[in-house]
């Protein structure tokens, strides 16, 4: 049989090759779908920057912010703090948006290239948020026969990002719509405001920085506020939409993974809606069941509990089988589309602006781009959440109930600078339930709020009253490029690749 199946296969092939005599030329059609075009490489790399990872790891960074923690299976590793190596990866995505642009063959370059200083920009920025300095200038040479880039300084690294973004921004001006791109319909006003929140951004986590005369921050925000476009509803988001199709459910939804039952919301989610009385909670989470077995209805606030993420693995896995915690919302799991998740975002934008204002680097009054990006918030979730009472469990939020709580005292700014930083960074915390991975973390690391429930007795930081500050290189450095790393390592950490170390952005 296996002689037979060999020889009627060969015929199969004789036939086709008989059947052209230009079988090379078809291999080689320029017009075949196996050819490689800026607009099929611009879809690729635009998943790549805005696509989330399924299942637990989706999660991950909400554990390491103490939004939730973890019941029924063993200890996370983020949420007893917990930081090993990071990786190089979005090196290798940088050479697909160099091909982008060689591969243009129409009169639309800049588009194309702008995308690709915009993606060099968000890529190695977040690289050097995770680890410090990092390659920049000598990056993505091996081609040349540079396979052994030196390490850029931070400073060094965030004035390319800025000086990438501001380029970005001057040829997506002088480009038009451009095919390939998934998210944002390759509009350029809409790339256009989302370069200029990203730079906004970048600007705001160089805060501790200030009074650097090199970097001229203040001058940067203010000079972007007065020429940039700004996005002006969560319409302009950078986001990921999902639906239920194949392939395109919410990260987290329960055909995805089997862990839907895991995550426990956590104090610092439910007490503070508690506190403020914000119906957010009611989207974000399910009442207890045990609570509801008790007799209390979905709509009590407190058929709602919280765990503190710091106590023993042991006594929030008791709670836990006791049933006593609030588990995620079902628009989580249960819900295909779920919600959009979101890179860059008007809601964030505005919580920036607050910053800047209460910090002096622009004029306007904070309040007001405060309330925006709480308002925006809120109009999201119900935007993108069904008016149904398994997702609101019947809190829905209205226009009514938005006005309500901007008008809540315990919300308000006062004028006063820290007290207000510490709001403002609180509700972008909020806000960034499930969205915007790692960047909870980032503003605390950078801001130190809100205040993160740190127990000595279970943190397994060496530092045993701190989070860890940063991941540890890759060993693939230490294996291939050991004297850029070993130079890195020296001027940065006293030669020591250690996750507690202060990168210069946090000193």
């Amino acid at each position: 049989m296996k002689l037979m199946n060999k020889y009627l296969s060969l015929l199969l092939i004789i036939a086709l090759l008989s059947s052209c005599n230009k079988f090379d030329e078809i291999n080689t059609d320029p017009d075949a779908t196996t050819k490689v075009t800026s607009s099929l490489l611009a879809t690729g790399l635009l998943l790549n920057i805005t696509s989330s990872s399924s299942g637990k790891s989706f999660v991950n960074s909400a554990l390491l912010s103490k939004q939730l923690a973890w019941g029924g299976e063993g200890m996370e590793d983020y949420q007893y703090n917990i930081f090993g190596r990071s990786s190089f990866g979005g090196y290798n995505t940088l050479i697909n948006a160099q091909k982008m642009v060689e591969s243009v063959s129409d009169d639309n370059v800049n588009a194309y290239d702008g995308l690709a200083h915009f993606i060099k920009a968000y890529k190695l920025f977040y690289i050097s948020m995770e680890m410090g300095d990092i390659p920049y200038e000598e990056a993505l040479q091996g081609e040349k026969g540079l396979v052994k880039p030196r390490y850029n300084t931070q400073k060094e690294v965030m004035n390319f990002v800025l000086d990438d973004l501001t380029r970005a921004y001057e040829l997506f001006s002088n480009g038009k719509d451009f095919t390939g791109d998934p998210i944002l319909g390759g509009k350029i006003e809409l790339w256009k405001k989302a370069t200029t929140a990203f730079q906004l951004k970048v600007l705001m986590h160089l805060s501790k920085k200030e009074s650097d005369t090199d970097l001229n921050i203040k001058e940067r925000f203010s000079e972007i506020i007065a020429s940039g476009n700004l996005m002006e509803s969560n319409a302009d988001n950078l986001q990921m939409i999902y639906m239920d199709k194949a392939n395109t459910l919410y990260p987290f939804n329960k055909t995805n993974h089997k862990y839907t039952s895991n995550p426990i919301l956590t104090n610092m989610i439910i007490d503070k809606f508690k506190e403020t009385v914000d119906i957010r909670m009611f989207y974000y989470a399910k009442p207890s069941e045990a609570k509801l077995k008790a007799g209390l209805k979905e709509d009590d606030w407190n058929a709602y509990i919280g765990i503190d993420p710091s106590i023993p693995f042991e006594e929030i896995n008791k709670a836990y089988a006791a049933l006593e915690y609030s588990g995620l919302n079902p628009r989580y799991t249960d819900y295909p589309a779920g919600e959009p998740v979101i890179r860059l975002g008007y809601a964030e934008q505005n919580f920036i602006l607050a910053e800047a204002a209460v910090r002096g680097w622009i004029q306007g009054d904070a309040t007001v781009y405060y309330k925006k990006g709480i308002e925006a918030s809120m109009n999201f979730i119900a935007d993108n959440t069904p008016d149904e009472a398994i997702y609101h469990h019947g809190h829905p939020i209205t226009k009514e109930s938005i006005a309500a709580f901007l008008a809540t005292p315990a919300i308000q700014l006062t004028g006063s600078k820290e007290p207000d930083i510490e709001k403002i960074i609180t509700q972008r915390y909020l806000a960034s339930f499930l969205q915007h991975p790692w960047d909870t973390y980032y503003d605390y690391r950078r801001t130190g709020y809100p205040v993160l429930p740190i127990n000595p007795e279970t943190n397994r930081n060496d530092v045993t009253d701190q989070l860890p500050m940063r991941w540890m290189y890759p060993k693939s450095e230490s294996d291939y490029n050991k004297e850029n790393i070993d130079e890195a390592l020296g001027r940065q950490f006293d030669g020591v690749d250690d996750v507690n170390k202060l990168m210069w952005i946090l000193q």
